[in-house]
């Protein structure tokens, strides 16, 4: 399980900068969500935290952003291993629903992370201390729709397209090293 990590995590870290988040172009999603989905929640929560630590060391994105971001991806794919257990087609399909949804929250979840210190008091879409939680609600979605839409489209359209080319015969890859390796969530060795 530890080398399956290893090898996942380096993957996603050389995934994220071939497309270096333009136009929201990240591969990076496709190993987390398929070793989520093969290995289980736990395994897909230290995927998604190792990934984005290992490849913020390798991209220079050490930053106050980056615990935020290492747990939204963790999220991201701890949710990837509860999907519900279907094959074939059907488990790609519930694959490219959840990665369109997760895109949206791992771009929201970052961006609620900075948007309270980010905007100038008195915008239209800043965060106003002591205001209703809906209209604060309202000016969040206005601004995370204004500033990151066209990222999150890229990296949910990037992500299923690449997991309706490539899932089945991964995680097909990926089932068969789980069986070699008699990886279960929860056993004790």
């Amino acid at each position: 399980a530890l080398a399956m990590l290893g090898v996942l995590s380096a993957l996603g870290a050389l995934a994220r900068p071939l497309g270096a988040g333009t136009a929201g172009i990240e591969f990076v999603f496709v190993p987390l969500l398929l070793g989520g989905r093969v290995f289980g929640a736990t395994f897909g929560f230290l995927l998604g935290c190792t990934t984005m630590f290992t490849s913020a060391l390798l991209t220079g994105g050490v930053g106050p952003w980056l615990p935020f971001q290492m747990l939204a991806f963790a999220f991201t794919g701890m949710f990837a291993g509860l999907l519900p257990r279907v094959r074939g087609w059907v488990e790609i399909a519930v694959l490219c629903v959840y990665a369109f949804v997760a895109s949206f929250l791992y771009g929201m979840l970052v961006d609620l992370s900075f948007w309270p210190f980010n905007l100038g008091l008195g915008t239209q879409v800043s965060y106003v201390a002591g205001a209703p939680l809906m209209e604060n609600l309202h000016r969040f979605l206005v601004w995370s729709a204004a500033t990151s839409l066209g990222w999150n489209l890229g990296r949910a359209f990037t992500t299923i397209i690449t997991l309706v080319l490539i899932g089945r015969p991964l995680l097909r890859i990926l089932r068969r090293t789980n069986r070699v390796g008699r990886y279960e969530e929860g056993a004790s060795a």
